[in-house]
Parts: structure tokens; sequence; C-alpha cells
């Protein structure tokens, strides 16, 4: 029989904690007995740290005991993507190459959450080194979909987005480099955002690509994305990134947006090339109810054009891959990590360094790694990786233009809901198209988010994305905040809630 206490948000649960009515230590007890039953099913967890977690919770039930002030999240547990360092605790990227690595070092969000009393309840899968759309790419096995289990969780973080929307825990972190939050917030109707480049330290992030990576909540209400996103964001002298500003106050924005349930002289852009074909019928038919419900609401509605956009996919595959191959040079059997030797022939650094690298790294990694040093070699750069960024120029020039004309953009997440495993993992241009429609928001560096608005007829969820200007966040979350009290034909609770994994 399922805890009660799962199925609730965090918000409501550090109300719980505070008034004392639940303690740390019996919460975290019911998310990892639940993970204990349904692990080994969904496989969303490469590593359940169970005493780490009842540590962290008996401190902080301690603390409150004695009359500490506490941070409101205090107790509340949470799930990391596996591609942020944890102190002693295995991180692994879902690659063989980094198998039971254990940092040295904490990341900056890692630091946070702890000094902020939340437990860690484990590390969770994702596609290797966040390479991908579906999760299926993990050395460890993919993550099945909670509300389908025939069906892909998103990638590449398709392990948190799972672990939350089958009520294993109420937050987790995610990574997002072209849509690897929101996307699995789409297939799993889970609340997934990518704050703006910058507003969250990257120090402690494996990275992918440098100048997209950004770290992210992934959650199943939008209050509960915008208190994660003020404890985790902030200035980070560690992250020459980072942005030397005030966190904006999100869950304020939610509240009056909830409250009023209008949001009068919202100017609302419609993406004219997020849209069309290769979009779902249902998938677009959900969008546009969402769109006219805001139109009802207060806001004007407008259609906008980004022409720029037709491009957005070829320039992230080719900028992307330029700086995974950089950032992952460093895997080569050396300082961490595996380190295999060659079978034959003389053992040098070069003949380790290969061996390791052909057994570590799985066959999208590889692809990505080959395609970014391609193009970033004599010859080709100008050809290629140049002509990219000047692309990644022109998304910019028309993000700035339309946010002269419109206070958001709106589109769907994803073109499709949740396919099923095996559809497309031979086909990587398949496979890529999923991102069609998050990728610009990364190459511009704005943010974005993904908030459930709609369930299809086979009864999987839909996803509705916003999109706002660099440092936009609040407003962001006004309108995700909207469109979630709004949204009233989203299940409010995932089919999956009352299975228990046998």
């Amino acid at each position: 029989m399922m805890n009660a206490l799962v199925k609730k948000s965090a918000l409501e649960l550090a109300e719980l904690l505070a008034g004392g009515r639940i303690t740390s230590v019996e919460l975290t007890t019911a998310c990892l007995d639940r993970i204990e039953a349904l692990n080994p099913k969904l496989n969303a967890f490469l590593f359940v740290d169970r005493e780490g977690a009842l540590a962290t919770a008996a401190e902080v039930d301690a603390k409150r005991a004695a009359g500490e002030d506490l941070h409101p999240l205090a107790g509340v547990p949470i799930a990391l993507k596996d591609n942020m360092v944890t102190r002693g605790i295995p991180t692994t990227c879902a690659s063989k190459i980094l198998e039971g690595w254990l940092p040295p070092y904490d990341a900056t969000v890692v630091k946070k959450i702890q000094e902020a009393g939340l437990p860690i309840v484990g590390k969770t899968n994702m596609d290797e080194f966040a390479m991908g759309s579906s999760t299926e790419h993990s050395a460890y096995g993919p993550t099945l979909n909670p509300w389908d289990t025939t069906r892909i969780p998103g990638g590449s973080g398709g392990g948190s987005a799972a672990a939350v929307a089958a009520y294993m825990v109420p937050l987790a972190l995610g990574s997002d480099t072209g849509g690897s939050i929101r996307q699995p917030g789409s297939v799993t109707g889970t609340v997934g955002a990518k704050p703006t480049y910058g507003q969250v330290s990257r120090y402690g992030l494996v990275a992918m690509a440098s100048s997209l990576d950004q770290i992210g909540p992934v959650t199943r209400t939008v209050a509960d994305a915008a208190a994660l996103t003020e404890l985790i964001a902030g200035h980070d002298p560690l992250d020459s990134t980072s942005l030397n500003e005030p966190v904006p106050e999100l869950r304020r924005a939610v509240e009056a947006a909830v409250g009023a349930k209008r949001i009068e002289g919202l100017k609302i852009g419609v993406v004219k090339e997020l849209s069309g074909e290769g979009y779902q019928d249902e998938v677009l038919s959900a969008f546009n109810a969402t769109v006219e419900a805001l139109r009802e609401s207060g806001a004007e509605v407008v259609e906008v054009s980004c022409p720029s956009f037709d491009y957005a996919l070829a320039a992230y595959y080719l900028i992307m891959p330029a700086e995974v191959s950089s950032n992952l040079a460093r895997f080569d059997g050396m300082r961490y990590g595996i380190r295999v030797e060659p079978s034959e022939g003389p053992v040098t650094a070069a003949s380790v360094m290969a061996a390791t690298r052909e057994a570590g790294f799985g066959d999208e990694v590889k692809r990505r790694i080959i395609l970014g040093t391609h193009v970033l070699s004599a010859g080709y750069y100008d050809a290629y990786y140049g002509s990219a960024q000047k692309v990644r120029t022109l998304i910019q020039r028309d993000f700035d233009r339309v946010f002269g004309e419109v206070d958001v953009l709106v589109s769907p997440t994803a073109p499709t809901t949740a396919f099923a495993f095996g559809d497309k993992i031979d086909d990587p241009m398949a496979m890529y198209l999923n991102d069609v429609a998050t990728i610009p928001a990364n190459l511009a560096g704005v943010p974005a988010m993904s908030v459930p608005n709609a369930v299809s007829s086979e009864g999987l969820p839909i996803g509705f994305q916003i999109i706002a200007p660099a440092r936009g966040d609040q407003i962001m979350y006004e309108v995700a905040g909207l469109v979630e009290a709004l949204s009233d034909e989203v299940a409010a609770s995932c089919p999956a809630g009352s299975w228990e994994g046998n």
C-alpha cells in the first residue's frame, strides 16, 4: 500500500514538516521504501543512498526539535541526475567509463541542497553523458515511463522525470542542454524548467556542452519548481559564467498568477516555426486549447515568426558535438574512471586511451565525439562550426526582436507524446527531432519550461512550453502557474501512482 505522503507536493510536505505533523525521517523512509518497490522495474535510480538520506533527515528533525531556523524545504527528499558530482557517492553519468568513480568534491548545487537540509536519496539514470532523448543510451539500461512502461521517459534526464512522476521523490534536479529537462517533463507529466543561462551554477556538473548546459528543477507543480530554483540559484565565483545578480522571487510570481487566474495585458507570441508538420494532432489540439484558455484569461495572443528557428536543430548538432569533443577528451583512462589496456600491441599512453574509450563510451557518445572532432578540424571549421555559430547569432537576434513585441513565447514542448522503446534508437535523426522545439532556448541562453497541459487519448501526458527573455524567469513562472491552474484536463496524478511494481 502506497504511503499517502509521497503523493503530496514538496511545499505541502514542507508545511507538514514545519508544523511538526510529520518528521523528515518518516517522509524520507516513505520515499526510500517506494524507490525500493518500484526501482527494480522502472530503473529510475542508478544509486540509492539510504543511509546518507536518513542521516540527513534525522539531523533535520533534531534541529527542528531544538527550535533552530531551517530552510523552508529542509527535510524534503530530493534526487540528483547522475552528472552532478557528489563527494564520496558514485557519479557515473550513466557511462561505463566512470563506473565506480567517487568524486572528491561536491557540485555547488549539491552544497546548497546539503546546507538547506534536503535529504539526497540518490542519483538518477540518464542517457550517457546526457546525450539522448529517451534514456535508452544509458550504459545501465533504460528507464521506463511510469505512465506506460513500454514507452520512453524522455531524455537525457528520464531518470529524474520518472522518479518524480512515479512518486518516488517530490523533487529532483536535471540538466538541460537542448531540452533534457523539458522534453522528459512533457512525456512524463512533470514540470521541468531551464533557468536563464548562468542563473544556476554549473560548477560540479559534468560538462557535455558548456555553452548550453544548465541545471534546473524537476517537480510535479510549478510552485515546487519555483521554490527549488530559488534554493539552487545565485552567483557562484567558481563558475565563470554565473550571473552576479539577485535570485528572482519566483514563488511570489506563481502565487500572484494562480491567485488571480488572470494576466491582464500579457502579450503571448505563438511561434509559427514550432508547430505544424511533424507534430501530432493531439499535441497541437492541446496546445491550441491552452492558448485559447490564456486568451480568455486576459492575455493578448499573436503569431510571431522566427525564421532562424528552422536551422536551430542543424546548428545545435554542430555546436554541441564540437563542445562534447573538447569536454570528453579528459576521459582518457589516465586520471580517473576505468582504465583498459590493449589486448594486443605495446602498452602506450595512446593505446591505453584508445582501448579505454572504446570500452567505456557507448555508440551515441562515440558518434558525437567523432562528429565534433570533424567539424572542428582544419578545412571544416569555417564551413560547419563557424556557420553554426552564425546561425546561433541569428537565433539570438530573432529572440531579441520578438521579445520586443511580446512578453513570452509559447509552443508545444515536444512534437509527440512518449514513443515506444526501440522506435528511434537506430535512427539518430529521428531521435534528434524530439528536441526541435526545445533547442532554440539553449542556443540563446533564455529561460524555458514545460508544464503538463493535457493527456492524450492513449493516456499519455502532453507538455506546454513557455519561453521568456533572458532574466525573465519571473514572467515565465507567472504564465506557467496560470497554465497549470487552467489545465484541468491534466490527470491529477500519474496512473502508475497506485502501482507497486509487481
